[in-house]
Formats: structure tokens, C-alpha cells, sequence
């Protein structure tokens, strides 16, 4: 919910709020720039306190500001709204990978993480409609309105999920466990292509994107949600196979041609005559992202015990945050200089640098998860 909601949104914030289309980017990047720094700190809290005890705080944090942010009188105070907002959201995807790895192992591990990733994908093919629609049918401020809903799960929480008994360790001695296990290779490569990964879906995709379909197709904000929602359907049927492709093929493999897909995809959507080529890239870009997503979690995942597993995938999590952050800001710049289809040519030159970086180097994927 964090983007994909207001995604649609953004021509009619930055219209509304009287700023120009090169901040754009702030809107998105506002979300996750505090995850760069947090998502590490809520990783290292959650090994030592627990799971639930980290969980409950994230998800009041995030409805309550997310909600607040559509009742900014300003610029300014919408994007303060959003960056406490992602201090909240910033332990959220990870901790939901740890709990899945501490129940989980092994081929059963991967499949569990792709029906999470799976039921991801599906709220990105509700979301972007939605938000679009409440743009169109309330304005710009309705589209924060389903943040509020972060308060009710952190409720749901609080009732269901068990406390977890406190870790009696030094910080240091934590710390230090956590980093014997960041420094094997496979893990550095799956943290280096989650980022990268990040820099193309927040980049291209959730902030070129809209402004490229408005611009080039004249699409309306609710069209522009239901053509953002497409890629999850491709995307939920990788990440149901992903057990199965796995087993089949191997993480590394998989995550190579997932690459290989991606650049395609944003070659076809830099070089579409008409409104369904758009489409028709959009499915390629879904399938590519439903397979890498979900494997690098498994890799990250399995790379640690439990009483590390918390700070280790939080690590991969600030690099897939600096990625959240840099894309959006990327691409505006690259809106300003290159057009919407240069900023495509320029994301699928990027894809193709991270399918060869993946190739040579032999990583990630030699993680046993």
C-alpha cells in the first residue's frame, strides 16, 4: 500500500498541491527513505525483543501518518506525513519474510514465500485501480484513505500473534552474528540485485509510468491504476510456481531469466505504438518480478539462523529501500531529460547490466534455502 495506492494519484497531487511534475519522485521516495536507515534497526529489535513486539508499533505508525498524509495543507507537510509513514512500513515486508522463515525451511520455505508474494501481487492489482478510482471519484486526498486500515491490523496483531521471548544479548555480540553472515557473497549479490531491482519496479514502473500514460495515451487517473494493476497477474502466477520453479531450475537460474524478462519488457513498453503494447509489457514486467522477488527473499532468508535472520533480512531489506528511494528520484530526473520512452530504453539497458552482473558473477543463488 505504501505507493502502488497513490501511484495513479500523483499527476492530481502534484496538481493540487500546485508543484511541478519533476518532484514527483518526493512523493514516492518520501515512503521509503526512512527504511534505508530503519529497516536494519527493526530487524536487530525484532531478533532481540520479537516479532509481534516490533510488528504492532510498525503498523500503527504506518495507517496512522499514512492517513494524516491526506490531510496535508501542503507539500512539505504531506511529505513529512510520508516519511513517518515509512518509518513504520519500513519493517513490515521484512518481518513478514522472518516469521514465514522461522515456520518454514528448505523447498517448503520458497513456496510459502511465494503464496506471500503471491497474495502481494494481488493487492497490486486491487490497489492501483483503487486508488485511482477514489482519486477520481473524492479527490487526490481519498486515495490516503485506506491507510487507515494499518491501525486495524495492528489490532488484528495484538490479538492473534503469540509474544516471543526476549533475547538476553549484548548489542555487540548481536551485531556481530549478524554480520558473520552479511559477509558471504551470495548474500552481497542478493542484496546488490534486490536494490537494483527496487531502482526499476519504484523507478519505472510506479513513477514513470503514470505520468507516461497520462502524457503519451491521455489516460485518466482510474485508467492509469487498472494498466499499474496488470502486472500482477503475471506476477501472482510466478509466485505461485516459485516452489516449483525453484526445485526445477534453480534460484540462480530463475533470477537470471527474470532479468532477461524485465529488460525485454521495458524495451517493449519504451517502443509501444499503442495503449496495448503498454499492456503487453506490463505482463512480460509481472511475470519477471513475481519470479525475483520472492526468490531473493528465499536466498536472504536462508541465509541465517533464527537469531540472526531478523537483522540479516532487514539489511537486504535498506538495500531494497535505497532502491525504493533512488528509482523514484531517477526517474524523475530521467523524465526531465529523456522523455518517457528514453526513460524505458534507459531501464532496460539497466535490467540487461544486472542480468550480465548476474551471469558473471554466479550469484545470488548458491545460498542453500
Amino acid at each position: 500500500m505504501a505507493n502502488t495506492l497513490v501511484a495513479p494519484a500523483i499527476p492530481d497531487i502534484l496538481d493540487g498541491l500546485g508543484v511541478a511534475q519533476s518532484r514527483a519522485g518526493l512523493v514516492l521516495a518520501a515512503a521509503t527513505l526512512p527504511g534505508i536507515v530503519v529497516a536494519p534497526i527493526v530487524g536487530l529489535l525484532a531478533d532481540r525483543y520479537g516479532r509481534r513486539e516490533v510488528l504492532i508499533p510498525c503498523l500503527a505508525s504506518f495507517g496512522l501518518f499514512g492517513g494524516l498524509a491526506g490531510l496535508a495543507p501542503s507539500f512539505p507537510v504531506l511529505l513529512a506525513a510520508r516519511l513517518v509513514q515509512g518509518v513504520g512500513s519500513a519493517g513490515l515486508i521484512n518481518l513478514a519474510v522472518v516469521v514465514i522463515a522461522d515456520h518454514w525451511h528448505g523447498a517448503d520455505r520458497a513456496r510459502v514465500i511465494g503464496q506471500n508474494s503471491a497474495v502481494l501481487t494481488i493487492a497490486l492489482a486491487v490497489l492501483p485501480p483503487l486508488g485511482g478510482g477514489l482519486a477520481d471519484w473524492g479527490g487526490w486526498r481519498a486515495t490516503f484513505a485506506p491507510y487507515w486500515l494499518g491501525l486495524v491490523t495492528a489490532i488484528g496483531v495484538a490479538l492473534v500473534v503469540d509474544r516471543s521471548p526476549r533475547r538476553d544479548v549484548r548489542v555487540g555480540e548481536q551485531l556481530r552474528h549478524a554480520l558473520g553472515y552479511l559477509r558471504s557473497a551470495p548474500l552481497l549479490a542478493a542484496i546488490a540485485s534486490g536494490t537494483v531491482l527496487f531502482v526499476l519496479i519504484f523507478g519505472l514502473m510506479l513513477t514513470a509510468l503514470p505520468l507516461y500514460l497520462a502524457e503519451e495515451f491521455g489516460l485518466s487517473a482510474s485508467a492509469r491504476g487498472v494498466v499499474l494493476g496488470v502486472p500482477a497477474l503475471t506476477a501472482t502466477v510466478a509466485a505461485l510456481a516459485l516452489g516449483r520453479l525453484t526445485e526445477r531450475f534453480g534460484a540462480r537460474r530463475l533470477l537470471v531469466t527474470a532479468s532477461a524478462v524485465l529488460a525485454v519488457a521495458f524495451a517493449v513498453i519504451a517502443g509501444a505504438p499503442v495503449l496495448a503494447v503498454v499492456v503487453l509489457g506490463a505482463l512480460l514486467y509481472g511475470f519477471g518480478e513475481g519470479a525475483a522477488v520472492p526468490s531473493l527473499q528465499a536466498i536472504v532468508a536462508g541465509s541465517a539462523p533464527a537469531s540472526s535472520r531478523g537483522a540479516v533480512v532487514a539489511v537486504w531489506v535498506g538495500g531494497v529501500r535505497t532502491g525504493q528511494t533512488t528509482g523514484p528520484l531517477l526517474a524523475g530526473l530521467a523524465l526531465t531529460h529523456l522523455g518517457g520512452p528514453g526513460t524505458f530504453v534507459a531501464g532496460a539497458a539497466l535490467a540487461l547490466a544486472l542480468l550480465v552482473a548476474q551471469v558473471l558473477s554466479g550469484h545470488p543463488g548458491g545460498v542453500d534455502t
